[in-house]
């Protein structure tokens, strides 16, 4: 459905969408051969497959229909991408000291985000976040919540904010509810 904002379109990844991801992550997989699945495997699994493994296990998921993220498009060409699911696909979060659960309340997961080159800093990372609680919410979920980076006056290198800067998931009307790290908070939205 097209945002009436900003133009973007946006669609679950499904299977018959399957060559959208492919153009739109490119030959690295997005990043470095991950193509999504950094949070899904543990580091010992993801460095094994990195590259092929990895795109080959992330098309499984997709085409047996788990929940995986939503595409932004520009007119046809897919521009951008957010990874959400329930927290428990997460294989990686369970094992984490800094992102470790706040407490035992169900939440779904913002993991990740890819934008085209072309299309950053045009306000989609945030277009995307709403789109994602729009869809979990329709799935049942009643917290999102994600683990972005928050430089405040530091440099940050900007292919290590994939999941996201902590200024878009405030302008999404995210809040901080706990940090464990200087420059990682963890931010919730309640779904009403």
């Amino acid at each position: 459905m097209p945002s009436e904002k900003s133009g973007f379109r946006f669609q679950p990844l499904e299977y018959e969408r399957w060559r959208d991801a492919e153009n739109l992550f490119g030959e690295r997989g997005a990043c470095g051969g991950c193509w999504c699945m950094h949070w899904r495997e543990t580091g010992r699994e993801f460095n094994e497959k990195k590259g092929e493994g990895n795109r080959v296990a992330f098309k499984r998921l997709v085409k047996g229909k788990a929940q995986t993220g939503i595409i932004a498009y520009a007119d046809k060409t897919p521009v951008g991408w957010i990874a959400f699911a329930p927290r428990e696909e997460y294989t990686r979060l369970s094992t984490s000291k800094i992102l470790k659960p706040v407490d035992d309340k169900p939440v779904w997961s913002v993991v990740c985000f890819y934008i085209d080159k072309n299309y950053r800093h045009k306000g989609l990372t945030v277009e995307l976040l709403k789109e994602a609680e729009k869809h979990a919410k329709k799935n049942g979920a009643k917290i999102i919540e994600g683990y972005p980076i928050d430089p405040g006056t530091k440099n940050y290198v900007p292919a290590f904010a994939f999941t996201g800067l902590a200024s878009a998931f405030r302008k999404a009307g995210f809040t901080e509810v706990a940090r464990r790290s200087e420059t990682r908070p963890i931010m919730r939205k309640i779904l009403r």
